[in-house]
């Protein structure tokens, strides 16, 4: 393990001398942008960091700029003849980034799918309480999926349920349209209704 360590030592110190560079080598780089001594072209196009056009140059001395600034070369749209690149504070950049998706993720609304399940046999009470209940959901913007299960001698009269659900679904007509027409799986027959775009908010 000494002998390890002391073999590093050249390394480290090659490393603390050369500060600027190993400060400014961000494993997050290769995510989406190459920057600093990742950049290999021989020419550039040079934009300042208030958005200033500062020409074609070559890579060395764009990096020269920005290093001398405490910043960062980033390059920005790497398919441009030459390259364009732009002199930031790439780490602020990531975080001011990864704010503004965060902030984007809390507005979006995550459709579900809801489930409402009645029987072939259901009140007329319990069919409308389902009914506004599966109306709330599409309104908010969410899939809903009405299923109405089977039990015993239930199944010799398929068609009750389907009437049932293609009842629920036309009472639903303002809020949502059915993907399919119902279908029977087994012991349950089930319909999808997708929001409408007006009426989902």
């Amino acid at each position: 393990m000494v002998h390890c360590a002391f073999a590093r030592m050249p390394v480290i110190r090659a490393l603390l001398r050369n500060t600027a560079y190993f400060r400014r080598c961000y494993s997050i780089a290769n995510i989406s942008h190459q920057i600093n001594e990742e950049i290999s072209d021989k020419e550039i196009r040079l934009i300042s960091e208030s958005g200033e056009q500062l020409g074609i140059m070559s890579g060395d001395a764009a990096r020269t700029i920005a290093y001398e600034k405490d910043l960062d070369l980033v390059k920005i749209a790497p398919g441009s003849n030459p390259p364009v690149c732009k002199i930031m504070d790439y780490g602020k950049f990531r975080f001011e980034q990864a704010k503004r998706d965060k902030e984007a993720k809390k507005h979006q609304h995550v459709i579900e799918v809801k489930e409402i399940r009645m029987s072939p046999g259901i009140g007329e009470n319990d069919f409308n309480v389902k009914l506004r209940n599966g109306q709330k959901f599409l309104k908010e913007g969410d899939r809903l999926k009405v299923t109405v299960r089977f039990r015993g001698r239930e199944m010799a009269h398929t068609e009750i349920g389907k009437n049932l659900l293609n009842r629920f679904a036309e009472a639903c007509g303002e809020f949502a349209n059915p993907d399919k027409d119902p279908k029977l799986e087994g012991r349950n027959m089930y319909v999808f209704l997708s929001p409408k775009q007006s009426a989902a908010k």
